[in-house]
């Protein structure tokens, strides 16, 4: 049995990973930051699916609780009758909106911790436990390689993550261990307050400016990341793929 661990599995491209993957065979531990429930539910349609999952509730932008959640982990790992996992899918991550102007020391700390610090530790804790020839999946965005005012902070912090991408599959590599960015476009999903899918102005602008004619959905990017993460793609590794429909081309 495969088992991957993905962060910000309850909602969004986190939750459309985890299920995908479940179709795919493989059981997930996963984790929500706040709502139980939506939690809950998405590990009742990964059982319906014939998998196994777990939901652990974790804040992601604060690494002091790392050592307890990698506790929780084994935990968990162990009632899926494992000691160690295949997978590590960095997805959870919050939105940010403002000028470089208008960002304030505390926004950026805050991006800093959830976007950067929080993925490079989380992953350290959790490497002793990923198995050998396992793959790393970290969640980046479209806005690293086109420029939208007002998304400088975020997409820096996620211009940093692929750079340690790239770091982590040269030094993994030893292990058979595959690293690599995956970076949607704009996705109609509930970030960022649903604003791509629920403002039909931006919502025609995004599908404008994309080469497919709309925006993305959570189905466009789950089914890639399972994909990526499976044997068929074992030798791509260090690189970045952007799931965007063809933005800005």
């Amino acid at each position: 049995m495969k088992i991957a661990i993905v962060t910000g599995g309850s909602r969004g491209l986190g939750r459309n990973t985890v299920l995908n993957l479940a179709k795919r065979g493989v059981s997930s531990i996963f984790t929500y930051h706040s709502n139980q429930a939506e939690a809950e539910a998405v590990a009742r349609l990964v059982e319906e699916a014939g998998q196994k999952a777990v939901a652990l509730q974790l804040d992601t932008g604060n690494a002091s609780v790392f050592d307890g959640f990698v506790r929780q982990v084994q935990q968990a790992l162990a009632t899926l009758g494992a000691q160690r996992f295949d997978y590590l899918v960095n997805n959870a991550g919050t939105s940010h909106h403002a000028s470089i102007e208008q960002t304030t020391e505390e926004d950026l700390d805050h991006l800093f911790n959830v976007h950067f610090k929080g993925v490079f530790f989380l992953t350290q804790k959790l490497l002793p436990l990923l198995n050998d020839g396992g793959r790393i999946v970290n969640v980046s965005t479209g806005l690293t390689r086109i420029t939208i005012p007002g998304s400088a902070p975020y997409a820096s912090m996620k211009g940093a993550v692929e750079v340690l991408t790239r770091y982590l599959a040269r030094e993994l590599g030893a292990r058979g261990i595959a690293v690599n960015t995956v970076a949607p476009g704009a996705i109609a999903t509930d970030f960022s307050g649903g604003m791509v899918r629920d403002n039909p102005d931006l919502n025609k602008r995004v599908a404008d400016m994309t080469a497919l004619g709309r925006v993305g959905l959570p189905d466009d990017i789950g089914p890639m990341v399972a994909a990526l993460l499976s044997e068929d793609n074992r030798w791509v590794n260090g690189q970045r793929i952007e799931a965007s429909g063809g933005m800005a081309l």
